[in-house]
């Protein structure tokens, strides 16, 4: 599902909004040129998760799926004097072409990337004692977000803000009877954020460049 009117919309907030960048711009080609999927978020929602974590004040973020690097530069550029990122990614190959594209962006010295599968990463974090993160970024594999949800809630404090994306999923997120994993997953996450009392949620359907889908955002409140 995608209408043109939605990019051009897309196109001009953009423009009015956000700009050309030498280094974003570089990212998405490199990342382009490897091969990589062209499912980074767009730049007006880029600017959207630096803007949330000034907002926030965030000085630790934790980003659970790096793919090239370009929402992982969005956010790092966010961060104070002495902040830190720190992003997930499993395919080896995405780590090199976002360590290329952080380093080009003059962000590897707030940047730190691990490789391998987020879920161990995460509990690995957890077992060493890890201190919190002030800001969470979820967008990785789908079907593991309810897990995800559970480890990021282990590295959060009250205050903690967690986003995830692509939770409307062109609407399916709404159809029980969806047997896609990514489409299951969502689900699970969503109803996690509503049962856990822990955490006050919403979430919101968005259209664009990257078509109809949409974003969750939580507050960890004790």
């Amino acid at each position: 599902m995608q209408d043109a009117r939605w990019s051009e919309v897309d196109d001009y907030f953009c423009r009015q909004l956000v700009g050309p960048d030498k280094a974003l711009d570089a990212a998405l080609a490199a990342s382009a040129a490897a091969g990589l999927p062209a499912i980074n978020v767009a730049p007006n929602q880029g600017k959207f998760l630096n803007l949330l974590a000034r907002i926030h004040g965030a000085s630790r973020i934790l980003e659970i799926g790096t793919l090239g690097g370009y929402s992982a530069i969005w956010l790092a550029r966010a961060l104070p004097a002495g902040g830190r990122l720190l992003t997930l990614e499993y395919e080896p190959r995405h780590v090199e072409v976002a360590a290329a594209n952080l380093a080009r962006a003059g962000l590897a010295d707030k940047v730190d990337i691990i490789q391998g599968a987020a879920a161990d990463s995460l509990q690995r974090l957890i077992d060493a004692g890890e201190a919190p993160f002030d800001l969470i970024f979820i967008d990785a594999d789908k079907p593991n977000n309810p897990v995800y949800l559970e480890l990021a809630l282990k590295l959060s404090r009250p205050g903690t803000v967690i986003v995830g994306d692509n939770v409307a999923r062109q609407g399916e997120v709404a159809n029980p009877a969806n047997p896609d994993p990514a489409i299951v997953g969502t689900r699970r996450f969503i109803e996690l954020l509503g049962a856990d009392r822990r955490l006050s949620a919403t979430a919101i359907q968005t259209v664009g460049s990257k078509g109809y889908d949409g974003f969750a955002l939580a507050i960890v409140e004790r």
